[in-house]
């Protein structure tokens, strides 16, 4: 504002002692003082309110006016309670050094004035950068997006001083402003995408009204970003599951509970801001996508691997610029299924892939363009470059472990998945060639049914857990389950309950001991003669021989499955 508003603003009472000359001056803060130097806390363009106490004698006046001067200070406001009339050693300072002078009644509290020039300056720094927003919009529908979201965030740092960042719904960072300090740790960001996703899906979100939580006692506001090519589902015409798990979030370190409707929508411009990146960023994975479409379709179409290598060829440069030769390649495999099955997973696990495959302590969005994903169905399948590791290393790659990839982002992504969705994901071994491309994505296909077998609303296997044949028990058929595990242990079941016997319980610690004798009957505190006796019994029931080991490895499945 204009110190010329001041004076027309009958209120606040201030009278004019010196700078007609200077009164279109701007105010950017208010800072009342009494020290005798306090230059140090000032940054320029304050109207200083002073009660006068720091003046001791006359001269006093041109030491303090000139530091005033020296920090830039807009206007100086020396109040009258104090000494009656400002003294005339001031006012011929003021005049020295150009600065504008006001007398403030004894009346009128300094508390006042500060109240509406901030109220003043607050607004009309809310409409400048909202014209800044508005300008900056155009500019990245219309042109290159030039700094990012970056730029648009460092403005609500240094002129609202406001610290936000934008989040992917994993709780990755991917813009921040430079000017507000660092960003919130990662188990922070987790804990803000958390509780986004939690109000996405409960509904708790209203109007434009953000979503606003408490992390570590501060409290932060969410508001998502929606792409405008999303921009039907928050006409209610699309499922909210069919985005909610790919919208960025925009976070912002202040309770806007009591905020007014314009800082409200200065902040909505902000996001539509940030969606034309989000926008501009999903068109430049077309690319990407369309390659893994046309690897997958050659692979699952038995092409000759020669026609599958030059494929591959053709994906390195474009996933790994500059890249000598062509790498090594992990498949990860990822499935989304909803209650009820009438929503299609693929793309909601196909945008999940695209962002859980970045390592979670990489910022920025650049990271994730490296990452080609197809999707087919519920499914979607992604095809990672890996770097050869050079030749004085162990020949292995440093590639994707399962447990790891969700290590970071479970939670975030059990909230949005609620109550009614369950991601799984299947992690092969790494193959140098493209003969091993369709054996890579067979493994990855078993692991995520591995981990599809297991609780929980978010799992990965990876292909080390497939070495044990216990693994493939969830694979088999209920009715087949039921019909194996009833021949081989209803009988001893049976026998237990008429007898009172404890030949399941037997059974189990003679195989755990793997048949030795010895220490299975020290384990059931039996004489072997009685263990002797027991088995016997167990193979008469059941006509199997305990000593083959074909019957063991049987009887060891069917206890599994009961």
């Amino acid at each position: 504002m204009r110190l010329r508003a001041l004076l027309d603003t009958d209120a606040l009472g201030l009278r004019l002692l010196g700078g007609e000359d200077e009164l279109d001056r701007t105010v950017r803060g208010v800072m009342t003082t009494d020290l005798r130097d306090p230059s140090r806390y000032l940054s320029g363009g304050e109207l200083v309110l002073t009660g006068l106490a720091w003046r001791r004698e006359p001269t006093d006046s041109e030491s303090f006016v000139r530091l005033l001067a020296g920090a830039g200070v807009a206007a100086l406001g020396a109040g009258e309670a104090e000494l009656g009339n400002v003294p005339d050693d001031l006012i011929a300072a003021c005049a020295r050094h150009r600065l504008p002078l006001f007398a403030v009644h004894e009346s009128v509290a300094f508390a006042t004035i500060t109240e509406h020039v901030v109220r003043q300056v607050s607004g009309e720094r809310a409409g400048d950068l909202a014209a800044v927003v508005d300008r900056h919009r155009r500019m990245m529908i219309s042109g290159p997006a030039g700094g990012g979201p970056d730029v648009v965030l460092d403005l609500l740092g240094s002129d609202l001083d406001l610290r936000a960042w934008v989040l992917s719904p994993a709780g990755r960072l991917i813009a921040g402003s430079k000017v507000s300090g660092p960003a919130p740790a990662p188990d922070v960001c987790a804990a803000l995408a958390a509780g986004h996703l939690t109000a996405a899906r409960t509904g708790s979100r209203r109007g434009l009204s953000p979503h606003r939580v408490a992390v570590g006692g501060t409290t932060y506001s969410l508001f998502p970003v929606r792409g405008n090519g999303r921009s039907a589902a928050q006409g209610g015409s699309r499922d909210l599951r069919e985005t909610v798990l790919s919208d960025w979030l925009l976070a912002v370190e202040a309770d806007a509970g009591d905020w007014p409707a314009e800082r409200l929508d200065l902040l909505q411009g902000v996001t539509q801001l940030i969606a034309v990146e989000r926008d501009r960023r999903d068109a430049a994975r077309t690319v990407r996508r369309r390659l893994a479409q046309e690897i997958l379709e050659l692979v699952q179409s038995g092409a000759a691997p020669a026609e599958i290598a030059a494929r591959l060829r053709v994906a390195a440069p474009v996933l790994l610029p500059g890249l000598g030769a062509a790498p090594h390649w992990q498949v990860v495999v990822a499935r989304v299924d909803w209650a009820g099955g009438e929503i299609e997973g693929g793309p909601v696990a196909q945008a999940l892939l695209e962002e859980i495959l970045v390592d979670p302590h990489a910022t920025g969005p650049e990271h994730s363009d490296r990452i080609a994903v197809a999707h087919t169905g519920d499914e979607a399948i992604a095809l990672v470059p890996l770097p050869a590791v050079s030749s004085e290393h162990d020949g292995s790659e440093a590639g994707i472990l399962a447990e790891e990839l969700l290590a970071a982002v479970r939670d975030p992504l059990s909230a949005g998945l609620d109550d009614d969705g369950r991601l799984t994901i299947g992690v092969s071994a790494a193959v140098h060639s493209a003969e091993g491309l369709r054996g890579a994505l067979e493994e990855a296909r078993h692991a995520r049914r591995v981990a599809a077998a297991r609780p929980g609303r978010v799992c990965a296997a990876g292909h080390q857990e497939l070495a044990s044949h216990v693994l493939l028990l969830p694979f088999v058929p209920d009715d087949v389950r039921r019909a194996f595990t009833a021949r081989l242990l209803d009988p001893l079941r049976d026998y237990d309950r008429r007898h009172r016997a404890e030949l399941i319980p037997t059974l189990e610690a003679f195989l755990e001991c793997d048949g030795s004798w010895t220490r299975c009957a020290a384990r059931l505190h039996l004489h072997v003669n009685t263990l002797r006796y027991r088995v016997g019994r167990i193979e008469q029931l059941t006509g199997r021989d305990l000593s083959r080991l074909e019957d063991k490895l049987d009887f060891f499945l069917a206890l599994r499955m009961s």
